[in-house]
């Protein structure tokens, strides 16, 4: 699954995480800085306080498993779709560290959608551009379909034509 990944796309959810929770990674990779969820329930606390309630900084795996179960579910909760969310394994066993770093950068998203007011990842999301007709103007509008596809078909058929096939007996 390392082939998929992108060291610039860690670096910016990293770098984004950092500027958020005010807090630098400690030293080592990118991915066994969030392994344990502690990162990752911090940063959800910032986008939207109160989210995880307990974060588990000790224990063994299956306690720490709880923190990245606990991030999974707030940003579920915050809006992020399941396409866009991770599975444990996916972290804490290093699985698809990419599709970690994608869930990061849909919440980075997310965040600019609810006017998260600090810093931001990527590109702000489009928002929806509702469009009112009248009953005329979808009366005309059904008129111009017909025409635009006449004007499309016209010329358009190659039957009868001879397009220079040889046939060799």
């Amino acid at each position: 699954m390392s082939g998929k990944r992108n060291p610039e796309l860690d670096r910016e959810a990293q770098q984004w995480i950092e500027a958020v929770i005010g807090e630098k990674f400690p030293g080592g990779a990118y991915e066994d800085a969030i392994k344990d969820g502690i990162v990752l329930c911090k940063l959800i606390n910032k986008l939207q306080p109160g989210s995880v309630s307990k974060i588990c900084t000790s224990g063994g795996g299956f306690k720490l498993r709880e923190n990245v179960s606990a991030f999974q579910n707030a940003a579920r909760a915050y809006g992020l779709p399941d396409a866009e969310l991770f599975q444990t394994v996916d972290l804490f066993e290093k699985r698809n560290i990419a599709q970690v770093t994608q869930c990061i950068h849909a919440l980075g998203r997310q965040a600019q959608r609810k006017s998260f007011n600090g810093p931001t990842l990527g590109p702000k999301m489009a928002e929806s551009n509702v469009r009112e007709f009248t009953e005329e103007q979808l009366r005309a509008g059904q008129n111009m379909v017909g025409l635009l596809n006449d004007g499309m078909n016209k010329g358009a058929s190659q039957a009868g034509q001879n397009i220079g096939l040889t046939r060799h007996i």
